[in-house]
């Protein structure tokens, strides 16, 4: 296994839940550090690797390191516990899934329990909820929890590893969206073993905060400033059961990555990695946004003054589920992209619609 898979594997395992990505970061940091001339945080955590930094012209490539996860939210007298949301976890999928608790001083073990099927009424059978679901740590009492150092505010998160599927596929948990953050190191990682020296300084932002409302990228695109940005995230594959291809658009992992087209999706950016994607026969695949993409290149997009952004995507299977399942392929192929990007662009480019 080379350091990269090895990366790879010890990055996603992390557990890194929105609000609290510091050892995921750490992680990462340490990663591309001999791939960089500089790296600093922000104050809530966003991690940024820099080459060239004394120039004026600043290119931004970026993924977020935040993961869904939930909170205690309360503890009943008979030690179970409930939980609210902390981003977009899924309810559905809880009942029967381990979970790690995070407390200030170690890890707490647990289960989403559920009722057994012997003693459920197939008539009116009810369904996971958020007020249903709970978690059980083996404990009969309320003070037996506290006990344990779990307490209302601690972050929980499924309990899963990064596998492989067919020799094609990684499944796990938070590929949403640390998988970006790994081609974006890869890109750094590249780009230093070749030699490729840009023209404008390069900053590889891994950003916090993304499931709760895009909030790593608002803060950090005001302190850098770029004056271009592009970011990777996933996007959904719709080929499964159950997707609506009407409504979620046709996108195949192992197809190739998914350029968006959309209001903060600067159109002439946009022409610019498709022509790179067209150049080096990278195959591509297009999707349309309403209103805004959901992702943090909305935040760059209309940061400062306005910042031509573009969102390439890498197409997963089951967001938001422990076995999001993306093509080792798209990988190699968004990480391709991104980097031949950084090589063919001139920072003289007119970015203007109207001159």
């Amino acid at each position: 296994m080379g350091a990269n898979t090895q990366f790879l594997y010890k990055y996603l395992n992390n557990a890194s839940p929105t609000g609290f990505e510091a050892s995921g970061q750490e992680i990462w940091l340490d990663y591309i550090k001999p791939y960089v001339d500089e790296y600093f945080t922000d104050n809530y955590g966003t991690a940024v690797g820099v080459l060239n930094p004394d120039a004026k012209f600043k290119v931004v490539i970026e993924a977020h390191a935040d993961e869904i996860s939930w909170f205690v939210n309360y503890i009943t007298p008979e030690g179970y516990i409930y939980v609210r949301r902390n981003g977009g976890s899924d309810h559905m999928i809880a009942p029967s899934m381990r979970v790690n608790i995070h407390t200030d001083e170690k890890i707490i073990p647990g289960v989403f329990g559920w009722p057994a099927i012997h003693v459920r009424d197939k008539s009116k059978e009810e369904g996971p909820t958020l007020d249903n679901i709970f978690i059980d740590v083996g404990a009969r009492s309320k003070d037996e929890v506290e006990e344990m150092g779990i307490h209302v505010g601690c972050v929980v998160t499924f309990r899963d590893e990064l596998t492989e599927l067919n020799g094609k596929f990684y499944s796990g948990r938070a590929l949403d969206n640390r998988i970006g953050g790994y081609m974006i190191a890869e890109v750094a990682r590249q780009l230093h073993e070749e030699g490729v020296k840009l023209p404008f300084g390069l900053y590889i932002v891994n950003a916090v905060q993304e499931e709760i409302g895009l909030r790593g990228a608002e803060m950090i695109a005001r302190k850098i400033k770029p004056d271009v940005a592009i970011i990777t995230d996933v996007c959904h594959d719709t080929t499964a059961p159950l997707y609506n291809k009407v409504t979620s658009g046709d996108q195949t992992a192992g197809n190739g990555p998914v350029l968006t087209y959309g209001a903060s999706v600067h159109k002439k950016l946009l022409d610019l990695v498709i022509a790179v994607a067209k150049n080096r026969k990278i195959d591509f695949q297009r999707a349309a946004a309403s209103r805004g993409t959901g992702t943090d290149t909305d935040a760059f997009a209309y940061s400062n003054e306005g910042v031509p952004s573009a969102l390439i995507s890498l197409p997963l299977k089951y967001m938001h589920t422990t076995v999001e399942t993306a093509s080792k392929k798209d990988i190699d192929e968004v990480i391709a992209l991104i980097k031949g990007f950084l090589e063919d662009f001139d920072p003289e480019f007119d970015f203007r619609y109207i001159s």
